[in-house]
């Protein structure tokens, strides 16, 4: 997906953060959330990079389980193949509110049930 790989030449031309699609990798995305919070940046000013941040979360997890994208109406999920539905981008926005985290739900939708 177009936003993730945004989302990784941000970080790594901004913030100087590597991030590899890797599950560890989102405790560093978690961690930048928590610093562009502390700045108190307007919600319209960050939105566009928390999608991106969101939008690496579920390519995560996608490369972890197998999980594949679906769309509809504008939004995007994460399908496991255990036929769960993950939202990563909305987490990155409950991540910017304080009530989220990426690294959370990449484990949480990696768990075998």
């Amino acid at each position: 997906m177009r936003w993730a790989a945004d989302a990784v030449a941000m970080a790594r031309e901004g913030a100087r953060v590597r991030l590899d699609y890797s599950a560890q990798s989102l405790w560093r995305v978690d961690r930048m959330i928590d610093e562009i919070r502390r700045e108190s940046p307007p919600y319209a000013a960050v939105e566009s990079a928390l999608r991106g941040f969101g939008a690496y979360a579920g390519e995560v997890i996608a490369r972890q389980t197998g999980a594949e994208w679906w769309a509809t109406g504008g939004e995007y999920w994460v399908r496991t193949p255990d036929g769960r539905i993950w939202d990563p981008i909305d987490e990155a926005r409950r991540a910017y509110g304080g009530h989220g985290s990426l690294r959370l739900l990449c484990r949480d939708a990696s768990a075998v049930r």
